[in-house]
């Protein structure tokens, strides 16, 4: 691959609902610029850009991948995402690294669920926007209506920059609007406007010419005293008006039929920034706030966007150059480890193909295989210049198993396998939980955690099977109650005594555990208190009324027995435990859970759904908001309630809500629920 400077990049995000045909586009613009030679179909698994095994079983892209596509000496880094939005942790990375967002509108089903997701990420972003109307080619096809949908969803100024030639099984090719004249087929043959559209082409023309001349004084002082505007003037113009986001560019294609694909790339050079145009990044330096510029000689700032664990290649870590040129074998410090990384060979990837490049500019896009201490969202720069720049913001996981190992030989490899994953994806996380003794792994759906699971599986061989989880309740008790127990065991030779009087009182919530000891008089010796309270946190661990962890009791041994000879510590320990326990069984015992605070965000049509399944759900709805035909409805719910809410949600919405959650508070278990909570305690425990 040739080398690019700066002013030649042009970093692309191709964003869109599920099958809108973002790698279609990818494999398409791959085969027009000469980069394959034979054009891959997602149907058949053959494309460059889904090349993991899960993605050619399901036909769905489920990571981001790089298809770099060289054109008109310009080298387009073309960042595929995934549309399914359980993988929108690939979407935001991407989005994080991308000068121009290309969003894909399927020319039937016009802006969709997914459309307005990746949207409001662009948006976030600040990202300029281009749209790609793709699929013309299909049955019901129809350009004016997906336009007039995208008008109302976004209320934007879109501006046609081409027109399509035919429409459904009739389409075969693209008028350019700035060129006029049409260019036919897949290699995008310029010839005469067709007659039929000479009227509706001339009339489009004028809108995009006052579209480019208004970005620029210039051309809109040439343009009002009625004089022509050159080609070169309506892109200079367009250019501008696509930058500052005064206006978004429409394109028209067909990615399987490789129709409208060269129009696009040539859009994609004349209209999209390079990184030089973008400006100076802000990063965060030794003495603040520092502007790293986006040219070779600034000090080196790369920012890793992703990183894949494979058993074979090792771990490959995508970044992006924002300032200064990284070199292949030389060193790089990670600010965040605080450590120096050696690189090896720098690639550019193209799928998984991986092509070695001796160095990169600032602005390029590119990879390195086996870094130590990196991970996704560092920042690699010069040691004796040390930044960090902001990585990307990932969503809290909303969708949760508990992994249990087949065998003795995956238990091994578990938590390292469970590791390594969540590394590669940050929307996945995994943790031990205590008060229910499994290991849970979280993600952002339920298709998201069983592609993981069957990674660990097919990639390093690790089998689990997974169940919903637990839900960790606690135990606590109401009301203050005293009772006194006594261990006495006489077997040949020395025997066990303790006695203990013990009085637990109820402590506000979240305060844990309190211990006192008020045994005057040498009862007993002190040398047992720590001996007692071993045997009350033995009790506390396993639970009381249900198996949960006891919590929020003040526990205080107030009297008790010792014998000279049998007394010792195991004793203790035990009197400690069963006084304990015997106690709280008379101090009210109640379980609490876990209340967890929930924004749900849906379409107002489906309102009056979600509050009436929330009502369902024991929710305290605590507010309501209407924001841009959406409303925003925030519960406290408890857990129990929501483990397969990314379920349910997406059947009661058509996929078209999302919501968030994080834990609030515990509180207590209604006194009906919690009984059948003990019962089923109680016969696990006589199955065990």
């Amino acid at each position: 691959m040739k080398e690019y400077h700066t002013e030649q990049l042009r970093n692309i995000v191709l964003l869109g609902h599920g099958s809108s045909g973002k790698t279609s586009l990818a494999e398409a613009m791959l085969f027009a610029s000469g980069a394959i030679n034979r054009l891959g179909r997602v149907e058949d698994g053959t494309t460059v850009a889904d090349f993991d095994e899960e993605e050619t079983r399901r036909h769905i892209s489920l990571n981001l991948a790089l298809v770099p596509a060289e054109w008109e000496g310009c080298k387009i880094n073309v960042l595929d995402t995934p549309g399914y939005t359980d993988f929108v942790g690939e979407v935001k990375s991407a989005v994080r690294v991308a000068d121009l967002a290309l969003i894909l509108v399927d020319a039937m089903a016009g802006v969709e669920v997914g459309t307005e997701l990746v949207w409001n990420f662009a948006e976030e972003q600040g990202l300029p926007r281009m749209v790609v109307i793709n699929k013309m080619n299909r049955e019901n096809a129809n350009l004016d209506r997906a336009l007039e949908a995208l008008q109302e969803a976004f209320g934007q100024n879109f501006v046609l920059v081409q027109l399509p030639v035919g429409t459904e099984g009739k389409f075969a090719g693209v008028v350019d609007l700035v060129k006029m004249q049409a260019l036919m087929g897949p290699e995008g043959k310029a010839t005469e406007i067709p007659a039929d559209l000479a009227d509706r082409a001339e009339e489009a023309r004028v809108q995009l010419v006052e579209a480019a001349a208004e970005a620029d004084d210039e051309l809109i002082m040439k343009y009002l005293e009625g004089e022509e505007l050159t080609e070169e003037e309506i892109r200079r113009g367009l250019r501008a008006a696509t930058f500052n986001g005064t206006v978004i560019p429409v394109l028209v294609t067909a990615a399987t039929a490789n129709l409208g694909t060269r129009a696009l790339l040539d859009a994609l050079v004349a209209y999209a920034p390079s990184p030089a145009d973008r400006g100076s990044v802000t990063a965060q330096g030794p003495a603040g706030e520092e502007q790293i510029e986006p040219n070779d000689l600034a000090p080196l700032a790369a920012l890793v966007f992703k990183t894949t664990a494979d058993p074979y290649v090792g771990k490959l870590t995508y970044f992006r150059v924002y300032g200064g040129m990284m070199k292949s074998d030389s060193r790089v410090y990670n600010s965040r480890a605080e450590e120096e990384e050696r690189l090896g060979q720098l690639y550019v990837m193209r799928g998984k193909e991986q092509i070695p490049v001796p160095h990169l500019h600032a602005g390029d896009i590119g990879a390195v295989a086996k870094l130590t201490h990196t991970l996704t969202g560092d920042t690699l720069c010069d040691k004796g210049h040390p930044v960090s720049l902001p990585g990307p913001v990932f969503p809290s996981p909303l969708f949760a198993v508990a992994v249990r190992p087949r065998s003795k030989a995956d238990q091994a490899k578990l938590a390292p396998t469970l590791t390594r994953i969540c590394e590669e994806d940050p929307t996945l996380r995994w943790h031990q939980e205590p008060s229910t003794r499994e290991t849970i792994l979280e993600g952002m759906g339920e298709a998201h955690v069983d592609i993981a699971v069957r990674r660990m599986e097919n990639r390093f061989g690790v089998g689990v099977e997974t169940a919903i989880p637990k839900v960790p309740y606690r135990e606590t008790i109401t009301r203050v109650h005293a009772d006194q127990y006594r261990h006495k065991k006489q077997t040949g030779g020395a025997g066990q005594f303790a006695e203990v009087h013990m009085r637990l009182e109820p402590l506000p919530r979240d305060t844990g555990f309190e211990y006192e000891w008020e045994v005057f008089g040498g009862a007993i010796s002190r040398s047992f208190e720590g001996s007692i309270e071993k045997g009350i946190k033995t009790a506390m661990a396993q639970g009381v009324i249900a198996g949960y962890p006891v919590t929020d009791v003040k526990a205080v041994v107030y009297d008790g027995k010792e014998h000279p000879v049998d007394s010792k510590d195991i004793a203790f320990q035990i009197a400690g435990r069963e006084v304990f326990k015997k106690v709280m069984l008379g101090a009210g015992p109640v379980l609490l859970e876990p209340i967890y605070k929930v924004t749900i965000t849906v379409p107002e049509e489906y309102t009056g759904d979600i509050m009436g399944d929330l009502n369902t759900k024991r929710a305290q709805v605590q507010g309501m908001e209407q924001r841009g035909g959406k409303s925003v409805i925030t519960a406290l719910v408890p857990l129990a309630e929501m483990q397969r809410y990314a379920t349910d949600l997406r059947s009661l919405t058509q996929g078209r809500g999302i919501f968030s959650m994080e834990f609030d508070h515990y509180e207590e278990v209604p006194s009906h629920l919690a009984q059948q909570i003990i019962e089923a305690h109680k016969r696990e425990r006589e199955t065990r």
